[in-house]
């Protein structure tokens, strides 16, 4: 788990993302260790290229708000590997993973900085859910994106 952890915090870095909260680079470090949520990796023969987490909902579900829904949390690329399908192709894999499990709607938030993740949620057909949008923090919004799955 530590290189997914690293990977995360050097791509939300590189992004300039860990500046508007960096509170959440523990976040990052520690999210998926406690067993919830499922961990998807992209890696070719010498290095980690991304990484997503799939996680049921939960009444600790920060967005999901029944059985039936499941958010992606976590997306992160190496910078390195932006540009070469990789993010694409975690994002397919975690669409596929929720109809795996049943999963009727899948969501997503974003800072309005993540522009390239936003680029890739629209690519696959997620949708933004303004209903859904949160402020977990004072000067901090995260806008809400979903896909039905199933219907």
């Amino acid at each position: 788990m530590n290189a997914v952890s690293e990977l995360r915090v050097m791509a939300y870095t590189a992004d300039g993302l860990v500046n508007v909260n960096p509170a959440h680079v523990e976040a990052l470090r520690l999210l998926g260790a406690d067993g919830r949520g499922e961990v998807l990796v992209a890696a070719d023969d010498e290095r980690l290229l991304g990484t997503v987490m799939f996680e049921p909902w939960s009444p600790e579900s920060e967005i999901a708000r029944n059985a039936d829904e499941a958010e992606m949390r976590a997306f992160a690329v190496s910078p390195g590997a932006r540009g070469l399908g990789v993010g694409r192709a975690l994002v397919n894999a975690l669409v596929d993973r929720a109809r795996e499990e049943g999963v009727s709607r899948l969501l997503v938030s974003a800072l309005p900085e993540m522009v390239a993740a936003q680029y890739v949620y629209r690519a696959r057909g997620f949708r933004r859910a303004p209903d859904r949008d949160l402020s977990p923090l004072p000067d901090v919004e995260l806008l809400t994106y979903e896909l039905v799955v199933k219907d």
